[in-house]
């Protein structure tokens, strides 16, 4: 579009695949947009139907592309995000109407089947509009030619550039064992030059696969300011501010640590938000006024803080430093964030490769009241004697016992003394999985006392899982391009865009506690109290790995957080929940006031296949907020502090 002296505003209407379709619809209706994005491949929850199970719910790190890869491959599944599909159904007349560009990644597996789809409808309304689709990501039909076939050439793994970080069991085993444990989809990270490509020739509506969360917020900024390939600062705040708004309704109330200092009405109903994107990649952060939720600099420093690796933030087409960026309310609804510095991208991107794990099961027992403990402790001893007398018991992956919760003391009720015990299995073998609810149904009748359960156990059932190897390619393996569908739909115009013409190695990211401690007796007398008393925070799954940012208000208080949340304080306050083989990397955020953490491992293979029952980390964050240490007494109480001056927002 060339330079303007306007922000562009960019609404997002999709964070995961279940955002219903009337959030794109509300961007486009209830104010004024340019562009609408929408990021449906970041599916952290999906309803999957099981032959077996019925439906259930999936926790899963973009895996809805696997989960649909073979029904799609099979002639099943039409290979596109339904959701998106209903948003575009609901809102081409008004897009069309009000002129609004829309670029969503909800084409999944098959973005040229929905791109073709969509220009159907829009000749059958005769709509001005022109269609176009990126491709380019799905590798599937060359991944064992990129894999390699011997142990030297496989395909790097993400985390394997630090030499501090172990790899879980089995992470590699896929790569040798590749009748048992197919490959099912493998999909590169897309960057901003086939959308901006696709936006510069005219297109209205450019659906995408997979490409980078960001990267249609980049694409639509650097269109509509016309930004070179080398205005790193620029495409950084943008990148930044796809980052804010990817997450469906995360700046706007939910998934919030603060969400206590507001009413529930508030947290109802949710609008998406909207970036404001200046010509100097600035921006603003805000939502239309007809909808509920809200935005400040708290819902807007959570979200940045979600599932970052350290400073360094990285896209195909930029690195973005966020050390010294910067949060700030400016009016109600309206928060700028700025301070972000760009650098050229990696020669690599990610890589998502998903293949098929083996069988897991699970089983849920409860107990109440006394001497839980040694209850639970019973139930593992039987079902281990057993499966040890078949032979079977080191023949299992996995197979872990799970304490979820402690009862009450002095309960109120029987609900506040139960607790229940998760036991988790995986085998690449479905009979050996199977053994799991057989073993335990012959200690059935002796149980502890007061032993009770659901009374449906499918999910004791073995069932396939999917595994995550996030891997790295160079960006000139790929054929990225951009097929622009003419208005006739007689021919689609094909372009390679090709690799960035600039980058630079990642480099290391950053470790380190603290530079200048400060005295900790000069904060006063001190209580022990919850750190979520104090700080807000968020966590998130990084693969394997789970991140956490804590940030808290006020200089003194950042000068107590800095100097106490170490590398060691962390690991303290992970508790038993901490292993040995993790490791940690800290670095700090100073205009923000945050301490940011990556904690390497306690998710295994990635959540998709994880045993934890917090597989995607998104818990982490509360647990280290819910853990006591010695705070000084003048900080504490802000809560009723802060309710107050966010009313006045």
């Amino acid at each position: 579009m060339g330079s303007t002296q306007r922000a562009v505003r960019i609404a997002n209407c999709s964070g995961a695949e279940p955002d219903p379709g009337r959030h794109m619809y509300n961007q486009a209706k209830y104010g004024q947009v340019d562009v609408i994005t929408g990021d449906y491949l970041a599916g952290k929850l999906k309803a999957v139907r099981n032959s077996d199970q019925g439906v259930m719910l999936m926790a899963n790190l973009e895996v809805n592309l696997a989960n649909n890869a073979e029904a799609y491959h099979r002639g099943e599944h039409t290979g596109w995000i339904p959701t998106c599909w209903e948003g575009i159904e609901m809102s081409l007349d008004i897009i069309n109407v009000k002129r609004i560009k829309l670029v969503v990644n909800g084409g999944c597996l098959n973005p040229k089947g929905l791109a073709e789809k969509t220009h159907e409808m829009v000749t059958s309304k005769g709509l001005d509009l022109t269609v176009a689709y990126a491709e380019g990501d799905d590798l599937l039909d060359r991944a064992y030619d990129i894999l390699g076939t011997s142990t030297e050439e496989k395909l790097e793994h993400l985390d394997t550039v630090n030499a501090n970080v172990q790899l879980v069991k089995d992470t590699k085993a896929f790569l040798d064992d590749r009748g048992g444990m197919p490959i099912v989809s493998t999909n590169a990270y897309l960057g901003i030059r086939a959308i901006r490509r696709g936006l510069d020739e005219g297109a209205d509506i450019v659906i995408c696969g997979r490409v980078a969360d960001a990267s249609p917020v980049i694409a639509a900024a650097a269109w509509w300011h016309g930004w070179a390939d080398d205005n790193f600062d620029q495409l950084a705040g943008a990148l930044i501010a796809g980052h804010l708004i990817e997450c469906s309704t995360y700046t706007t109330g939910a998934n919030f640590a603060g969400f206590h200092t507001h009413d529930i009405p508030e947290l109802l109903d949710l609008g998406l938000p909207i970036a404001e994107i200046e010509a100097n990649g600035e921006c603003i952060i805000t939502k239309h006024e007809a909808l509920n939720g809200f935005v400040d600099a708290d819902t807007v420093t959570c979200q940045l803080l979600y599932e970052l690796q350290g400073t360094i933030y990285l896209n195909s087409d930029v690195k973005a430093d966020i050390t010294n960026i910067r949060v700030e309310n400016e009016s109600k609804d309206r928060v700028r964030v700025s301070g972000v510095k760009g650098a050229p991208p990696p020669s690599t991107t990610k890589l998502a490769v998903f293949y098929k794990g083996g069988y897991q099961c699970e089983l849920l027992v409860n107990a109440t009241g006394y001497a839980t403990a040694k209850k639970f402790a019973l139930q593992e001893a039987q079902l281990r004697h057993k499966l040890k007398e078949w032979g079977v018991l080191d023949k299992f992956d996995v197979l872990d016992f799970q304490w979820v919760g402690r009862p009450e003391a002095n309960p109120s009720c029987q609900l506040a003394s139960t607790t229940y015990l998760r036991i988790f299995a995986q085998a690449k073998d479905k009979a050996i999985c199977g053994k799991l609810l057989a073993a335990w149904a012959t200690n059935v009748m002796q149980h502890f006392s007061g032993f009770h359960s659901t009374m449906d156990h499918r999910t004791a059932i073995p069932r396939e899982f999917l595994a995550f190897y996030p891997a790295v390619i160079s960006q000139n393996e790929l054929e990225e391009s951009i097929n622009i569908i003419s208005k006739k739909g007689d021919n689609v115009h094909k372009t390679i865009v090709g690799p960035p013409k600039k980058s630079e190695p990642i480099g290391e990211r950053e470790n380190y506690n603290t530079t200048s401690p400060a005295d900790l007796s000069t904060f006063g007398e001190t209580a022990m109290a919850p750190l979520g008393d104090v700080a807000l925070a968020r966590s998130g799954d990084k693969g394997a790995n789970v991140n956490l940012g804590v940030y808290v208000h006020t200089q003194e208080e950042w000068d107590w957080l800095r100097t106490v949340m170490t590398r060691k304080k962390l690991q303290e306050l992970m508790g038993t929940t901490w292993e040995d083989w993790f490791y940690i990397e800290r670095c700090e955020m100073v205009e923000i006031k945050a301490v940011h953490f990556v904690v390497y491992g306690p998710l295994g293979r990635g959540c998709s296949s994880s045993k934890i029952l917090d597989a995607l980390g998104k818990g982490f964050g509360e647990f280290i907020r819910d853990r006591h240490l010695e705070i000084p007494k003048k900080f504490l109480g802000k809560w009723e502090s802060q309710a107050g001056s966010l009313a006045k927002l």
